[in-house]
């Protein structure tokens, strides 16, 4: 009995991870929870970054209106690829705040990326030492937050935007958070 047991085990072990896998298939890659969703920002207050001469943000700077909060940095490569994308935002809808949170980033190289791809941002904080990009649930950079005028978090992006989660996710977030419920 025992060896059949152990004879079968591989057997086991196999069609578990057939099970698991079958099961995370057509799972969204770019979806990672977060626990911060449809919850009040974190209270926080990040400085500007040095040299430019835009304001920092807090918590009370993320009501009043919808924000769009974009976690970059100048030594991330997928920043890069989203940039136009914000810059394109920034442009097109005046009546959201696009703010930028630059995390663990030296200011001068900040200010350079800024400086060769556009600044489409209304404020940028500098998280120099990562701790709010944490309280933010931050798993890694770029990642981009829409919050509501109520200062809720309705809607996460990880990773790089692109045209189509720009245009099926980010939009549709903004608009939703735009609703008089502020819901998503």
């Amino acid at each position: 009995m025992r060896r059949l047991a152990f004879a079968l085990a591989p057997l086991v072990v196999f069609i578990g991870l057939v099970v698991l896998f079958a099961t995370n298939i057509d799972r969204d890659a770019q979806f990672v929870p977060s626990v911060l969703l449809n919850k009040p920002v974190p209270e926080f207050s990040l400085p500007p970054l040095d040299g430019l001469d835009q304001p920092g943000f807090d918590t009370a700077s993320l009501k009043g209106q919808v924000s769009v909060v974009n976690v970059f940095a100048s030594w991330c490569i997928p920043c890069r690829d989203e940039h136009p994308f914000l810059v394109e935002l920034g442009a097109s809808e005046p009546d959201i705040a696009l703010i930028g949170l630059n995390q663990k980033d030296a200011p001068e190289n900040a200010r350079a990326f800024l400086a060769e791809l556009g600044n489409p941002y209304d404020a940028i904080g500098a998280d120099t030492n990562g701790r709010i990009s944490i309280e933010w649930g931050v798993y890694g950079v770029p990642e981009t937050f829409v919050v509501n005028a109520s200062g809720i978090i309705t809607y996460k992006h990880t990773g790089p935007l692109s045209r189509i989660s720009y245009d099926t996710g980010l939009l549709p977030a903004i608009e939703a958070a735009r609703a008089p419920t502020g819901s998503n």
